[in-house]
This record gives C-alpha cells, structure tokens and sequence, in this order.
C-alpha cells in the first residue's frame, strides 16, 4: 500500500467525484461525473475509472480508497441501507468494490465524511466533538469524537434527519412527509425542500429554496417570512442535538449552509429551546464548502493506512 497519497470518492444521487490528496491536505487531482442512475453495475464501474484516473494523476497504483454514500452500512449484512439512491440498497458495495479494485475500501455515509473532513482540517479541527449537518436537497449529519466519526452498532449515528422536529405539533408533522415513510422528519423541515414546502405551506406558491434565500436577502415580505420560520425549525432540531450531545462545535454543509441568516440569527434563537436556557455552541459553515464530503472520504481511505 502507498502511505503518501489518499483517493475519496464521493458518490451522490446525481454526481459522482473523486479526490487525489496528500497527507498535508494539498489536493493534487479531482474530477466530478454524472452518477448512473438506476444502475448499479454502472456506478460500479463510474468508481473504478474515477480511481483509476486519480492513480493515474499519483503515478501510483494500490492507493487505498475511502468512499461516501448517500446511505449507511449494515453492520448486520454488510449491505447498504437508508439510501435514497434506492439502487445501492441490499447491494454488498464494499465486498464487491474491494474485489473489483483489488484493495481495502472503506464506505460511510456521506455527512460522516463531512464530520470527518471539518475535524481534520476544517472548521472543527480544534474541538472534541464535531456535529456536522448536510441541509441541502435533504438533510443528514455525522459526528466525530476525537478525529475519528462515531457510527454506533446499528451504523445510524447521527441520523439526525430522520427524527421528528421537536417541538412540533402533530398537525404541522402531519403536513410534512418523508420519503422514509414517515411524517414530520427534520429532514422536511429544514433541507432546502423543506424551505421550499414551509413556502408553499405559507403562501400557496411554490419557489425554489435558492430563490427564497435571495428574496429575503432582496427584503422580500413573504420569502422573510419563510425564513423566519425555517430559522425556528432549525433552531429546534439544532437544540435537540445540544440537548442529547453538547458538541464543541456544530459545522453545516449542502447548499442551505451559505444562506448568511443562518449565522447572523441562529444562534441567538437556541437558547431558547436548550435545556437551561443557555448556549454557547458555534454554528459555522464547513471550511471546505460542498467539497469537504471527498476530503473526508480520503481521510476516511488513509485510516487503512493508520
């Protein structure tokens, strides 16, 4: 095995992309695809030339591989699970990708690899315990403790976007359901598609999560309204988090993190719902922008190496 270099993968439902790193941080290659949809065979084989071409760029070959996916591992089967890439789910991808490239490949979820990527060299790099939240077509999280992600047993450590927003009725859960199958999941609350809904729910119309986030910045009356309100539903599945965890840190990634209101306003809105009535938790957008999800995959491939 190469101990100089790392390969990240990261594998999403619409783009799939690669990394080559060092050990110092300095990325030497990457390059970003079109996923396969509905097929596995071809997501297969979209990885295996991804890599190959970092290898490439690294004049190396046998370079271990870390990968993020839209999903989880289960430490029962072995098998993906909770993807919304509903083709990866059943599918023994780490089996068949350490066969297929002929070395140790490691797979986590996607927001695993981001908590990993801002404690490493990113906004979390001097806490103890990083909260790392996705909010962008959906919405999922990962933690890491002491540089290293926590999964647990069950490998759903920090699926935060899968319970109910707290402090919510059971009318408004109602209103919001998830692909999951059930209702009233942070997920249809605070992801861009969740602020797109909460506008429809408001207004009767329909706008793109981009388009509100501008809107409201433009002084927008009712796109502000949409943002105070996702604000507060965000305020409440951020403080459930405090409430069970206490992070050092809470870093956000996906397409949502850029929007400005989050951190002027969030955090003044928490201690209202923590426990105690005091918070001095950051929320800081992800150093690395939608890229720390590879970073962390590679730093997940090189811990083959550790």
């Amino acid at each position: 095995m190469n101990n100089n270099w790392l390969i990240g993968v990261d594998l999403g439902g619409t783009k799939t992309e690669v990394i080559l790193m060092d050990r110092q941080s300095k990325e030497h290659f990457r390059n970003r695809v079109p996923t396969p949809a509905d097929d596995y065979s071809a997501t297969l084989e979209t990885i295996r030339v991804l890599v190959q071409e970092a290898e490439a760029q690294a004049g190396s070959t046998a370079i271990p591989v870390g990968m993020g996916i839209p999903g989880s591992v289960s430490g029962i089967t072995g098998c993906i699970k909770n993807s919304n890439s509903t083709w990866l789910n059943g599918q023994p991808m780490q089996e068949h990708l350490c066969n297929l490239l002929q070395r140790p490949v490691t797979l986590t979820n996607d927001a695993n690899c981001l908590a990993l990527s801002e404690a490493t060299d990113g906004a979390g790099k001097s806490h103890h315990t990083v909260f790392a939240a996705i909010l962008g077509t959906g919405c999922g999280a990962g933690i890491s403790v002491n540089g290293q992600i926590l999964t647990g047993p069950n490998g759903v450590a920090g699926e935060w976007g899968h319970n109910p927003l707290a402090w919510t009725s059971q009318a408004e859960l109602e209103q919001r359901p998830c692909f999951c199958g059930r209702r009233g999941c942070n997920e249809t609350f605070v992801s861009g598609t969740g602020l797109s809904l909460t506008h429809r729910l408001i207004t009767g119309k329909h706008q793109p999560a981009r388009n509100l986030v501008d809107q409201a910045h433009n002084g927008d009356h009712q796109a502000c309204e949409t943002m105070n309100q996702y604000l507060e539903h965000l305020a409440r599945g951020l403080a459930a988090v405090i409430n069970v965890l206490d992070p050092g840190i809470i870093v956000l990634g996906g397409g949502m993190s850029n929007a400005e209101p989050i951190y002027e306003d969030l955090p003044g809105r928490l201690s209202k719902y923590v426990f105690g009535g005091e918070c001095t938790t950051p929320i800081k957008r992800a150093v690395h922008g939608d890229s720390s999800g590879v970073r962390g995959a590679a730093w997940l491939g090189g811990e083959n190496l550790s």
